[in-house]
């Protein structure tokens, strides 16, 4: 069966120093505490592209044992707080929230 994840994609930050503190400092710990239902979350800071500077200075993988499990979390009032603090704090731009299957296959 597919794993379901939420998948947080972060315009690249007018501050990528401002925006790293906020991440780090606020909304992570915003996150595990409010986000229900998480089985792993996955953070990974943008260093580049080979098509010059990249659109996007994070990405935030917020994984869920199901669909409805994504979406319960998402509809709760600590999903809700989360999701402003996400867009409160992407000075870039509001980030680009998707609902992704994610199927893994070993090399």
């Amino acid at each position: 069966m597919p794993g379901v994840k939420l998948v947080v994609l972060y315009p690249r930050a007018r501050d990528i120093d401002v925006f790293e503190k906020a991440y780090h400092n606020e909304h992570v710990p915003l996150a595990m505490k409010k986000l229900k239902g998480v089985t792993k979350f996955v953070a990974t800071r943008v260093i580049g592209s080979p098509q010059g500077t990249p659109p996007f200075c994070r990405i935030a993988e917020l994984h869920f044992a199901s669909l409805e499990a994504l979406e319960a979390c998402t509809a709760s009032a600590g999903g809700k707080e989360t999701v402003a603090h996400a867009i409160a704090i992407s000075s870039g731009g509001p980030p680009v929230f998707m609902v992704a299957e994610e199927q893994a296959s070993a090399l």
